[in-house]
């Protein structure tokens, strides 16, 4: 039987986990957008609010997160990125966008770089030009 390292072994649940909530997240919302199917009264509103709705609560949780860590506040960090992550899927599922589909950006980016960094603008630029 092959050992795995305790870091390891917490980065690998610790993944799944996050990729197991945020993707039953998406299937909800997924549904809703295509379906209507139910979810809670705050995230119907969101989603009827439209694109520009969604893309404003995107921007107003990013900055939120980066207040509360120019005041190294690290719970509010964590409310707020969770906060991001949420308004994030949301925008995902009404754009179609899998959460599947952003791992498969992070991989690609991951083997490219070594690390799922931000690709350099000049790289994007080549890609849609």
């Amino acid at each position: 039987m092959a050992t795995i390292s305790a870091p390891d072994l917490c980065r690998e649940i610790g993944d799944n986990k996050v990729r197991d909530v945020l993707e039953r997240m998406w299937d909800a919302l997924d549904a809703h957008f295509r379906f209507k199917g139910p979810v809670p009264a705050r995230t119907a509103k969101l989603a009827a609010g439209g694109d520009t709705k969604m893309a404003k609560k995107v921007i107003e949780e990013a900055g939120e997160v980066a207040l509360a860590v120019s005041v190294k506040d690290r719970e509010e960090v964590i409310a707020e990125s969770a906060d991001l992550l949420y308004h994030l899927v949301v925008t995902w599922a009404s754009m179609g966008v899998r959460p599947e589909d952003v791992w498969n950006e992070m991989t690609a980016r991951e083997a490219a770089y070594g690390l799922a960094e931000k690709r350099a603008k000049s790289t994007i630029n080549r890609q849609r030009g």
